[in-house]
């Protein structure tokens, strides 16, 4: 397993390939130019509105290219993770109003890195969607049976999830990144694989945390992007490790790279879960984050939100 970690390292460095060694990912670096683009609905009432906003980190440099927001914001940052986030006040007279933003983004494949002297046991406490019980617990420590370190250990709960899980998006419950839900059901999307992982993972003390964004189709060089895509790290070694669980559900093959691997087509939004921000929700944190949170006289409203791409430099 240390190979493993060796391995992942020497991927990530500035020899990789700019590939798609296989279908759906790019290795090595990607550019392109992301179009989040957010139209408003009839505002009536009193109403507010979260939206991400991507910023530069060690695997993603983010230029603004234009921020389009034709309505009084705000920029603020979440307390626990500092993600940067516009609030927005439309007022009845923004109605059907259209917010763009427009980013130029290089970015890196990610593979196995140093912590930066964080506090890493920030990453075993519960969240409101993802608790630590004795459930989880005897899960994880069934799965792990053997494993000596906590590298070993945390390939087999992927393995275990894999396993387990089916990316299903049919009925409710889904989506929502709910783990007792995705163990009670089996089945789920992105946010719910992850979930799951993040809980058995942290129920015998291996810290883990989430991160969301989108997936760049790598087979294509323009157009629409279906929706978020949300991925998770763990801890071990003294180093952050990326795993991308679906993705190793629905393309078997690729079940190795994905653990370990972030490819370089992916653009991150936003990281963590329960987002303490100020002003805050009156729904309470944000569960994560990716499209926009609009709160209408209280409510929850879905407006229409598209994702659209062009590759650059190539």
């Amino acid at each position: 397993m240390r190979f493993l970690i060796a391995s992942i390292i020497f991927l990530a460095g500035p020899l990789a390939m700019h590939a798609a060694g296989e279908p759906g990912i790019i290795k090595g670096s990607d550019q392109f130019e992301f179009v989040y683009r957010v139209r408003l609905p009839e505002i009536k009432g009193e109403a507010r509105v979260w939206i991400p906003l991507a910023k530069t980190d060690a695997f993603q440099t983010v230029t603004a290219e234009e921020l389009s927001i034709p309505i009084k914001w705000e920029k603020v940052q979440d307390r626990d993770y500092g993600n940067d986030i516009c609030v927005l006040h439309p007022q009845p007279t923004d109605s059907g109003k259209t917010i763009e933003l427009r980013y130029r983004v290089v970015r890196r494949e990610k593979a196995a890195y140093l912590a930066s002297g964080e506090d890493v046991a920030r990453y075993l406490r519960p969240e409101k969607l993802v608790p630590v019980n004795e459930t989880f617990k005897t899960l994880a420590l069934d799965a792990v049976a053997g494993k000596k370190d906590d590298l070993e250990r945390a390939k087999a709960l992927y393995d275990h999830v894999v396993a387990r899980m089916r990316y299903d998006k049919s009925g409710t419950g889904w989506g929502r990144g709910d783990a007792v839900h995705a163990c009670d059901a089996r089945t789920g999307n992105c946010s719910d694989f992850h979930a799951y992982f993040i809980a058995l993972a942290r129920s015998i003390g291996i810290p883990a945390r989430f991160a969301i964004g989108a997936t760049i189709p790598a087979d294509k060089n323009e157009g629409a992007i279906e929706g978020y895509h949300c991925w998770a790290e763990f801890f071990a070694d003294e180093r952050w490790v990326p795993v991308d669980i679906s993705e190793a559900w629905k393309n078997p093959k690729l079940a190795s790279y994905y653990f370990g691997h972030n490819p370089a087509n992916r653009f991150e939004l936003t990281k963590g879960r329960d987002l303490v921000v100020d002003p805050a929700p009156a729904s309470g944190p944000i569960n994560f984050l990716a499209y926009p949170l609009l709160e209408m006289n209280g409510e929850i409203v879905k407006p229409e939100t598209t994702f659209t791409f062009r590759r650059i430099g190539t």
